[in-house]
């Protein structure tokens, strides 16, 4: 905690690396867990917060069900991160509920990891009509509570995490052998198994176990680093142990194992490294060397035994610092994730063992709002859309504040490591597509105006692009595809950006165009966009009409609106011209508006500098300060506004 230049402890502060939203804008009255790394951050620094959604009946939500809760935050948190505290959000008793939020901290953490925890922890209490946070904070186990003194919520999060953080990653794939009595109803069944997993976990420390540890996939200019530790070695490191670059694997320090040219971790969804650790059978390993000979017995059941081979996929991540030896990283993050992974997933199965055995596969997510990672583990022999797995998606984002209506936590979001991702960004011909490309026009010359703008990232799509020639007839087609994108890019689908011809045959299988349709050079309008967007996506769609361009600004609060809460493109269709609409400028007292129009006729290179400067994506007004049109008078148009699917 610290003393003050009078001899007085210093005040603790509680450090907060979430966003303000995750634990302001929490239901109320709610508890809120407390997830922070204590071995690697600052005491009583929040990296996030969990909501509690397992409270015991009746006693409302101050009154968690423990051990529901510690089942499943131990499947969820990476190693390396750890409970550091809870806020009751809702109450304004702070001198009687800061204490018990502390309580329902301490409680859960010793649930977690079998042990009371040694680190700071914090409880507080949340006013849920001004935000403010009140905590108490114990130092250490048995330590006295006491009132903090402030609240910080940091400028810099993500540099915090990190910039010296580092990420280990171990796939363990296994073939469990059990075997059961030929009398499968027999009630020591699940002792059995539950035997073989913790042999299994116990074998990771054994002399047969060794793991190979390797940097991230490095430069064309740059060689990565590679170690073997063996498990028999590790049982005395620690984080402890001084640190070497040039000396034995033992006090290898993690940040070697990344380029020179490092800056930070980096938790992109499309390409997040981490050290990756593989797990290896030392089968040649002589038992005599390590000390006298011992005779081996080993036991083969009969044939009256029937064998069964349960198969499991590990995949865990831990967080550390860089500063760290890898082998205490190994040893106390690694080895224990494995163990705790193999607990859960023991768990989930020993129920079913009989019967149809869980496809069960752990992934690793960075949501949007979340600065740590977090795993999931999902049964697969469940579909994505199926309504099993859906409840499952749906509790975590619960759990983790996320909203309700977008798919966050399926599998195509997961974190791949290594930049393995094949369709990062790839059009057709392997070129790179352009995207978000409004983010760099100047503003909107709408004085007083609200901007409201599309919700995600799209893919810019024009004509001549992937070399097709559409020249005069192909502006709708580019809209859609640029609609597609981003369907696509908010993992509502996996499904790919059609080509023109794919376009033209799903509207002849649908019925609405004849054969002679497919490989022609007809226009489309909104109503066959919706067509596809139904079919392909499952995505309903609203249409506007109006009779003139002159009217479009009369629905730029229909369009606000829209933007506000679907944030989808929208495909804007009159006489023989189609425009994306990329959001409005709206002030609501002068009716003065704009339009940010991304123009699908631009014919030149991806250049952006050129397509911005040029106006291909721009603010259009209805009419420019010369008098000029950029909406025809004579001509009727459709909006086409595609929905956001509800869905998680």
């Amino acid at each position: 905690m610290g003393t003050a230049a009078d001899g007085s402890r210093r005040r603790p502060a509680l450090r907060l690396l979430c966003p303000k939203t995750s634990i302001l804008s929490a239901p109320s009255p709610s508890l809120l867990w407390l997830v922070g790394s204590p071995r690697f951050l600052q005491p009583i620094t929040v990296a996030a917060a969990l909501r509690c959604l397992h409270s015991l009946p009746d006693d409302g939500p101050f009154s968690p069900n423990l051990p529901h809760e510690a089942d499943e935050i131990r499947g969820l948190l990476v190693r390396g991160f750890d409970i550091v505290g809870a806020l009751l959000v809702g109450t304004s008793n702070f001198e009687a509920d800061a204490g018990r939020a502390l309580d329902l901290a301490r409680a859960l953490r010793e649930r977690l990891f079998g042990e009371r925890a040694s680190h700071g922890m914090a409880g507080g209490c949340v006013d849920a009509a001004t935000g403010d946070i009140g905590f108490l904070v114990s130092e250490s186990i048995g330590s006295e509570a006491v009132e903090g003194q402030e609240v910080v919520w940091e400028d810099e999060p993500a540099r915090l995490l990190l910039e010296k953080g580092c990420l280990l990653r171990c796939q363990l794939p296994l073939q469990v052998p059990l075997y059961l009595p030929s009398d499968e109803k027999s009630a020591g069944n699940e002792a059995r198994f539950s035997s073989v997993i913790e042999s299994t976990a116990a074998n990771l420390r054994g002399p047969h176990a060794s793991y190979l540890v390797e940097g991230p996939a490095a430069t064309s200019e740059e060689s990565h680093r590679s170690v073997i530790l063996h498990g028999s070695d590790l049982n005395h490191v620690s984080c402890d142990l001084p640190i070497s670059p040039d000396s034995n694997a033992r006090t290898l320090p993690c940040s070697e194992f990344f380029s020179t040219k490092r800056r930070g971790l980096s938790l992109t969804r499309e390409n997040a490294d981490a050290i990756q650790v593989t797990v290896l059978s030392n089968q040649s390993f002589n038992s005599s060397k390590a000390g006298s000979p011992v005779p081996v017995l080993k036991y083969f059941p009969a044939a009256s035994a029937n064998l069964r081979v349960i198969s499991l996929k590990l995949d865990i991540l831990c967080y550390a610092s860089g500063d760290i030896p890898v082998a205490a990283a190994v040893s106390e993050l690694v080895i224990p994730g494995l163990s705790d992974q193999l607990s859960i997933m023991k768990k989930a199965i020993v129920s079913e063992l009989l019967g149809q055995q869980p496809q069960l596969c752990p992934y690793h997510f960075v949501p949007p709002g979340l600065l740590i990672p977090i795993t999931a583990i999902y049964d697969t022999r469940y579909g994505e859309i199926e309504e099993k797995q859906s409840e499952v998606r749906r509790n975590l984002h619960f759990r983790l504040g996320l909203p309700l209506d977008r798919p966050l936590l399926r599998t195509c979001n997961a974190l791949t490591f290594g930049g393995m991702r094949g369709d990062k960004n790839p059009s057709r011909n392997g070129s790179s597509i352009l995207r978000d490309v409004h983010k760099d026009i100047p503003s909107s010359d709408v004085s007083g105006g609200i901007m409201s703008l599309i919700d995600g990232s799209y893919e810019y799509y024009h004509y001549l692009h992937d070399g097709i020639d559409d020249n005069g007839w192909g502006c709708a087609y580019r809209s859609l595809q640029t609609i597609m994108s981003w369907y696509r890019l908010q993992q509502y689908s996996a499904t790919n950006v059609l080509s023109h011809r794919e376009i033209q045959q799903v509207l002849v299988e649908i019925g609405d165009k004849n054969p002679a349709f497919v490989g022609s050079r007809d226009w489309i309008g909104a109503i066959e966009l919706s067509f596809v967007l139904d079919k392909m996506f499952g995505v309903s769609c609203k249409i506007i009409n109006v009779r003139s361009g002159d009217e479009l600004p009369e629905k730029c609060r229909e369009l606000a609106m829209h933007f506000e809460t679907q944030g989808t493109p929208v495909m804007i269709g009159g006489g023989v011209l189609a425009y994306t609409l990329l959001g409005v400028d709206y002030n609501e007292s002068s009716g003065d508006c704009a339009f940010l129009i991304l123009d699908p006729h631009y014919t030149g290179s991806d250049d952006l500098k050129k397509i911005v400067n040029g106006g291909w994506c721009a603010w259009k007004k209805s009419v420019d300060s010369k008098g000029r049109s950029f909406f025809l008078k004579d001509k009727f148009y459709n909006l086409l506004l595609p929905q956001r699917p509800n869905m998680v």
